[in-house]
């Protein structure tokens, strides 16, 4: 079976969620903790959400440096899949997997809402099994959930075809050009600020075609991984 390894740092928040939704894909999660410099033989990684190490000094830049970032940087280079959802993202860009950075919200509040997105790149590890501008709706919750980098890198990863996911409908925290996820140059390594470990399951996911609470559009992230790694 596939083993997907979720990361906890001292104030990780989503753990459980993502590692719940790695179980609903078919793989098996496996627990990664901070400080071990060991990622047990995982086939990929997520980096959950929540506010590693208490978001001191800027979110995600004391987390870089944690012993199993150390290996899961040299594994990213390498190939292996990584996937950071919201502090994770901002923990792949402290630590140079992702180009930019994540500032506070430019309302300069937490945001907690559905919200849609544009797939607009199907050709990474955690996209596959989505279809080219499908719209799909996962819940948002940040509050350093701005993304910025300078217009060149922006260019660079609109002519690369790296931008993952936009907002569609309303930008919810300012991001530049509406970018909510983008990858590597690789396509291995993807952080996304929404959380689609909190839509992989009907009766607790946000709205859906099928009624309240019926949405899974997050299920995909897991099953792509899956489908990445044996095709």
């Amino acid at each position: 079976m596939t083993r997907i390894g979720v990361v906890t740092f001292p104030g990780t928040l989503d753990d459980r969620d993502a590692a719940r939704a790695v179980r609903l894909a078919g793989a098996e999660p496996v627990a990664l903790w901070h400080a071990d410099a060991d990622l047990h033989g995982v086939d990929a990684v997520v980096l959950p959400g929540g506010f590693s190490y208490g978001d001191y000094l800027r979110a995600g830049a004391i987390s870089r440096f944690a012993p199993v970032m150390t290996e899961i940087v040299d594994a990213a280079h390498g190939g292996l899949p990584v996937l950071g959802i919201c502090n994770g993202f901002q923990v792949l860009t402290e630590a140079h997997l992702l180009p930019g950075s994540m500032i506070k919200n430019d309302h300069l509040h937490f945001v907690c809402r559905e919200q849609v997105l544009s797939v607009d790149n199907v050709d990474t590890a955690w996209t596959r099994d989505y279809t080219l501008g499908e719209r799909i709706t996962i819940p948002l919750k940040n509050q350093d959930g701005q993304y910025v980098a300078d217009e060149r890198t922006l260019d660079e990863l609109e002519g690369e075809g790296r931008v993952v996911f936009r907002y569609q409908d309303h930008n919810p925290n300012g991001s530049r050009r509406g970018i909510a996820g983008i990858s590597n140059a690789r396509g291995n390594v993807v952080g996304l600020m929404p959380h689609p470990e909190h839509a992989v399951e009907a009766g607790f996911g946000p709205d859906g075609a099928k009624g309240p609470r019926s949405g899974t559009d997050g299920l995909r992230f897991f099953t792509s991984v899956l489908h990445a790694l044996v095709g």
